[in-house]
């Protein structure tokens, strides 16, 4: 192995790896080199090689911080120490003895999770013992088969007239599947974006993850009535967002002296945290007149959160630092009122949270707590033969040796802040627990390496934490799958996505129901994917033409008669499964085909089935159309009705209706 080559592979970087069609890759040189400078470990010369290598073996040796299942032994990289003393969470201490090995020091494995400190040799290293599972979907089911559905948040209907859905919304629809037996609601993202700039509407484009989107706070749980119209089929961003932070100014005004006393214990818990992210968003307000688009184009002194300048701000400007830490607050309340009516209702799991797999860095983290990140580097994903220039999405992410120097701290606030109010959480691309395609600044998505990350102690720390929260865990796990990665997350009971388009074997068409993956979530499928109806109808076909996007097929006209065979071997695997009789719909009335869908992900034995709420009613619109920005109105779409009224519909009450019987034989 190269001098270079051992750098990359010590400072986390994979060289050798297998694309989407499985075939072997290998990371040139040069791209190496590039992310490397980012990574930190200048890579030019030989002298700044083995200097790179040295760095790496010292931070490893100077580990605080280890991870371990209980019941298993913990290996330690010390060399002299008979014995120390364990510092257990619940307060309890007790000395150990350790062993000396080839490796290190073992000592007796830990049968109480938690995190403890163990002091040996003049230190105090910290350990998270986990539990060897995470809290799984049959200890909230009582191991019966559950179903429920996946909502974007903002596209959610309600009653009473509101520019957009928000937890309001969420609560209204928790109640109403509850009502007809769902046990799940999985809801969009709900990160805290920019609400100083009604152009930052993506839900996988956060400013944090560890704070709400404060959009979605809901004035009327205070008494505070909205002035707002329902709007029509796409969302009106631009001019809805102003109108929530003005109902917001007013509720904030009319409330903050009654609540004064709340709001400081909120404050006081929230610490420097949530006084900093609140200073960003009054920060990113005031210069939101100059055009910037993150706090790289402040002026200079106010780049570090720390400073005087920024100090200055908060103090001059206390009371709009105070909006904002009420405004999340009122989302918080808000959120866990929607959970509440969720469980009220009969849900045995409740609201699932949606992760996302990265963070803006012009953002509220990047800006406070930059040493966390990655800098200098995007995640993507590498060329493969359906995108053959890779994907570059543009965010940051954790740092890898971050995690480790902090004792992965974010990682753990992360995580509390995404399910200490629901009861389960979607991780997006959780393919990130193992390695993410890191794309050096100025480069193309082709000029990438494969970052690896520790996945191991990750899952030791979910599993940890969902076991606290009772949540059950979700991981996206579609797309270049590493060898093993599924074995693994199966092993920790995180629930693998199964998604109807997806489960096929080739040449012999798709998979049958009961052969479905039991410790899996069937999908019919996902907001970045055609809906049932659209598929059918050639909805998506007729977009990628429109747009001129790449296709595999000749002609628009060519691509449609490959759907009419596709649309046939479908329709034979639902008749086969007993989802489905008679000849097949055609393509303009697509009603008996998504009942069809719908009833064969039902017939599945996956412990939970989730359907995207398009397709429960039927909808050809998908919320998201990969690889677009504005030639799509991604994130823009609305439901055509109230959800109650939408689910009374006959056609939406007899679908659910086999959902739930089904669900429950």
């Amino acid at each position: 192995m190269s001098p270079l080559h051992r750098l990359a592979k010590d400072a986390g970087l994979q060289i050798d790896w297998q694309d989407a069609a499985g075939r072997p890759q290998r990371t040139g040189d040069d791209a190496l080199r590039r992310v490397l400078r980012e990574l930190g470990f200048p890579a030019e010369t030989e002298r700044q090689i083995q200097q790179g290598i040295a760095r790496c073996a010292a931070e490893q040796s100077d580990a605080r911080f280890f991870t371990e299942t209980c019941g298993e032994p913990l290996l330690l990289p010390f060399e002299n120490a008979d014995a120390a003393e364990l510092e257990l969470e619940s307060g309890s201490t007790r000395r150990v003895l350790l062993e000396k090995t080839s490796d290190g020091l073992r000592m007796p494995p830990i049968m109480e999770p938690g995190y403890h400190r163990l002091h040996v040799d003049g230190c105090q290293i910290g350990l998270a013992i986990a539990p060897a599972t995470c809290f799984g979907i049959s200890e909230a089911t009582g191991g019966q088969r559950a179903w429920g559905v996946a909502v974007q948040v903002p596209s959610l209907r309600d009653e009473t007239p509101r520019a957009f859905g928000d937890f309001a919304s969420v609560a209204n629809a928790a109640q109403e599947f509850a009502a007809r037996g769902a046990d799940a609601l999985a809801i969009s993202p709900v990160h805290a974006l920019f609400p100083g700039d009604p152009t930052r509407y993506s839900p996988y484009g956060p400013s944090s993850r560890t704070f709400l989107n404060i959009l979605f706070a809901d004035p009327a749980f205070l008494g505070v009535t909205l002035s707002e119209t329902a709007g029509g089929e796409l969302l009106d961003w631009e001019n809805a967002i102003p109108h929530r932070i003005a109902a917001l100014r007013h509720a904030f005004a009319t409330t903050r002296e009654a609540l004064r006393d709340q709001l400081a214990a909120y404050r006081g818990e929230g610490g420097e945290a949530l006084v900093k992210h609140a200073t960003f968003d009054a920060l990113y307000a005031h210069f939101s007149a100059t055009g910037a688009r993150g706090w790289q184009g402040w002026p200079r002194q106010f780049h570090d959160a720390d400073s005087p300048a920024v100090r200055r701000f908060a103090s001059e400007f206390g009371e709009e630092v105070d909006f904002y830490i009420f405004a999340q607050w009122l989302a918080e309340q808000s959120l866990e009122a929607a959970q509440q009516a969720a469980k009220d209702g009969g849900m045995r799991v409740g609201l699932i949270s949606d992760l996302a797999v990265g963070l803006d860095s012009g953002g509220s983290h990047a800006w406070s707590k930059p040493d966390e990140l990655l800098e200098g580097l995007s995640v993507g994903a590498p060329p493969d033969p359906l995108g053959p220039h890779g994907q570059d999405w543009g965010l940051t992410t954790f740092s890898p040796a971050a995690l480790r120097a902090n004792a992965f701290e974010p990682l753990i606030a992360t995580l509390r802040a995404n399910i200490g109010l629901c009861g389960g959480i979607r991780i997006d691309h959780a393919l990130g627990l193992n390695r993410l395609w890191v794309i050096p600044r100025g480069g193309s998505a082709a000029d990438g390496a494969y970052l690896r990350y520790p996945l191991e102690d990750m899952l030791r720390i979910l599993s940890l934490e969902s076991h606290r929260a009772r949540a059950v865990v979700i991981g996206e796990d579609l797309g270049t799958v590493p060898e093993g990665l599924r074995s693994k997350l199966e092993e920790r009971d995180v629930l693998g996505m199964r998604i109807l388009w997806f489960e096929r074997e080739q040449g012999h068409g798709y998979i049958p129901p009961e052969r479905w993956q039991r410790q899996a979530v069937a999908m019919t499928g996902t907001h970045d994917l055609a809906t049932v109806a659209g598929w059918w109808s050639g909805r998506d076909i007729d977009w990628a033409w429109q747009l001129g996007r790449e296709s595999l097929e000749s002609s628009e006209a060519a691509d449609h008669e490959t759907r009419e065979e596709e649309r046939a071997q479908l329709w034979c695997a639902m008749q086969s499964s007993g989802s489905t009789e008679g000849d097949p719909p055609p393509p303009d009335e697509p009603r008996r085909a998504v009942d069809a869908a719908t009833a064969h992900i039902a017939a599945t034995p996956s412990a939970l089935a989730l359907y995207p709420m398009e397709d429960i009613v039927g909808l050809r619109e998908q919320p998201n159309l990969p690889g677009t920005v504005d030639e799509h109105p991604n994130w823009r779409r609305r439901m055509p009705e109230p959800t109650g009224a939408l689910l009374d519909r006959e056609d939406v009450s007899d679908r659910i209706a086999k959902i739930d019987r089904t669900r429950k034989q």
